[in-house]
């Protein structure tokens, strides 16, 4: 026979573990809801997928990507516009595409421009210092990149000329040094210049380089002709104030 103590214990024990158990469902809830809001916010903070921050990296990193050298990058960077325009838009950069040539590159967002006169005051553009005579021979390597694609089609990436052909271009507008090997050191040091800037390869072993298709973006043709015009002139007034003193002499 239970006494009236041993119903007080037993209820009092039930209440005790009634009250664990509510406790410990309660825990569990908090727990579950912690990992799902962790979860939400992982999804919120706007996790970034590997292809797309290795698309920005590259475009950072060079300026430009060329589909003919990392093609699977730059299928990535296509499909991925509206979220890398989104990286970029913060540090006043953004991505244009030409997809005839298969190019995609970096350029200063135009309401950087708005806020700004000097375009080359954006601090993670570098300014490209070009002097007279490799502006001259950007314009020659248009020539013949537009040249190319008149005949192979726009797009085609196979514009390739040969140190050979470029050097009586180069003389006809700065004349000639008097030695073979000085002018070929001449050329090769503005090639090599332009390479930096990514508008042509390396000389191979046969002499060539290959012009890539940022060419057709990194400068004004009009400008371009412009400058090429006024060499032409000075050109041909060098050789005219040449051409008396040579009679002189022969007098």
């Amino acid at each position: 026979m239970t006494s009236i103590f041993d119903q007080l214990t037993a209820r009092s024990g039930t209440a005790a573990s009634d009250s664990g158990d509510a406790q410990t469902e309660k825990k569990s809830l908090d727990s579950a809801s912690g990992e799902e809001a962790g979860r939400a916010s992982g999804q919120a903070g706007g996790y970034t997928p590997r292809r797309v921050k290795d698309g920005v990296l590259e475009l950072l990193k060079y300026g430009l990507l060329e589909e003919q050298r990392k093609p699977n990058l730059y299928r990535d960077l296509l499909a991925q516009r509206e979220a890398i325009g989104a990286i970029l838009e913060p540090l006043d950069l953004s991505m244009r595409v030409d997809e005839i040539r298969g190019i995609a590159f970096l350029v200063v967002a135009d309401q950087a421009f708005e806020r700004d006169e000097d375009e080359w005051l954006h601090p993670l553009v570098r300014r490209q210092r070009l002097n007279l005579e490799q502006s001259l021979l950007i314009a020659i390597l248009r020539q013949q990149f537009v040249a190319h694609e008149q005949q192979a089609g726009v797009g085609s990436s196979e514009a390739v000329v040969s140190i050979d052909d470029l050097l009586p271009q180069l003389q006809l507008y700065l004349g000639e040094l008097g030695s073979d090997a000085q002018e070929q050191k001449r050329l090769r040091n503005l090639l090599e210049h332009l390479k930096a800037h990514g508008i042509v390869s390396d000389v191979d072993e046969h002499d060539r380089i290959r012009i890539r298709p940022i060419i057709a973006h990194v400068a004004n043709p009009e400008n371009l002709q412009n400058l090429l015009r006024a060499f032409r002139d000075e050109a041909g007034r060098g050789r005219q104030a040449q051409a008396p003193s040579t009679e002189e002499g022969e007098r």
